[in-house]
């Protein structure tokens, strides 16, 4: 990492073999190091409109990563020439009865973060990489701040619509942690239900999503709330329950709670990820999977390895030991 900006690499020391994702600063790939062989994650960032350098953002990203030290934090390997930002390579794999492992493991990285005064502002499933041993990563730094006393002002339109807290739907100027816990809330249901929970279009339909799930706020539940400075540009509908409990009937009560905490409408009495580690659900049964024990995926398929398998295929007769291999 010290040498990040020193003598860079080329990228065409990298084999890409497939492409993870895609966001508003940059592409993803999965990519193998020829040199080490080992299997990375590698961030090309978008230059499109730039004329002056690497973006504002990736510098943040970059800054931030080079302090940030912790198992479930995307670490930062180099930067190579392209430009791309190369790290532990990770693909996000979920199975249902992994769910806590990976909840657990996204919570720890999280309280290293604010306990670090940094706010991420834009967690969501496709930001969570796992490794082959299981292990999460969180990862995309681009819109990540360092928070303090007095706040400054940081954009208001951050955080993936489906993710965004209510408080920054409605304007808020002040920006905590809070943020990254609601988006916590909706990574678990997401998770759990296989499906996003809040797919708003826009940010109207948004609102009345969480309404219609959490029911109206007011200002007996979220004080302050009637002040916000968007909230005249809203007609809530008047939507008396939570039926949070409705759309997760099969949850346990220690799930609902948890839940609950983490969609809390006044951000201060949102659970903080410290709550939320000593929350009922991760011990109760069935519990969390260890690391190791999550689902693995194969590496790579390169030249060298086709070719062992495919001798290996004919020496043993079996012709499928190389046809079920895939790359994911």
């Amino acid at each position: 990492p010290s040498d990040a900006f020193g003598s860079c690499r080329s990228v065409r020391e990298f084999e890409k073999l497939n492409r993870i994702g895609e966001g508003t600063y940059g592409i993803v790939y999965r990519a193998r190091d020829t040199k080490s062989d080992e299997i990375v994650a590698l961030k090309k960032v978008r230059m499109d409109k730039e004329k002056d350098g690497i973006p504002i953002s990736s510098l943040r990203e970059i800054t931030l990563l080079l302090r940030l030290r912790h198992p479930n934090i995307v670490e930062l390997k180099e930067v190579v020439v392209g430009i791309f930002c190369v790290l532990y390579c990770c693909i996000f794999l979920y199975f249902l009865l992994q769910v806590k492992c990976i909840v657990l493991q996204l919570l720890r990285g999280l309280e290293y973060l604010h306990h670090n005064f940094i706010i991420h502002r834009d967690l969501k499933v496709s930001n969570l990489l796992m490794t082959d041993k299981g292990c999460v990563k969180i990862a995309d730094f681009g819109l990540a701040r360092m928070y303090g006393i007095p706040q400054q002002p940081m954009t208001p339109r951050v955080v993936t619509l489906w993710y965004r807290a209510p408080e920054l739907l409605l304007g808020t100027k002040t920006q905590t942690t809070a943020l990254d816990m609601w988006a916590v809330g909706c990574i678990l249901a997401e998770l759990l239900a296989h499906k996003p929970l809040l797919p708003g279009t826009s940010e109207i339909q948004q609102v009345d999503l969480i309404v219609q799930l959490l029911g109206t706020p007011n200002e007996n539940i979220w004080p302050g709330f009637s002040q916000l400075p968007l909230i005249g540009q809203y007609s809530l509908r008047k939507q008396p329950y939570n039926n949070l409990k409705n759309k997760f009937t099969w949850l346990s009560d220690a799930g609902h709670r948890l839940l609950n905490l983490l969609f809390m409408y006044n951000p201060q009495r949102r659970a903080t990820a410290k709550d939320c580690l000593e929350s009922s659900y991760f011990k109760e049964k069935p519990l969390p999977c260890e690391p190791e024990l999550m689902p693995t995926f194969p590496h790579h398929r390169n030249k060298r390895s086709a070719a062992l398998a495919e001798t290996h295929s004919k020496r043993s007769k079996v012709s499928h030991s190389v046809k079920s291999s895939h790359i994911y």
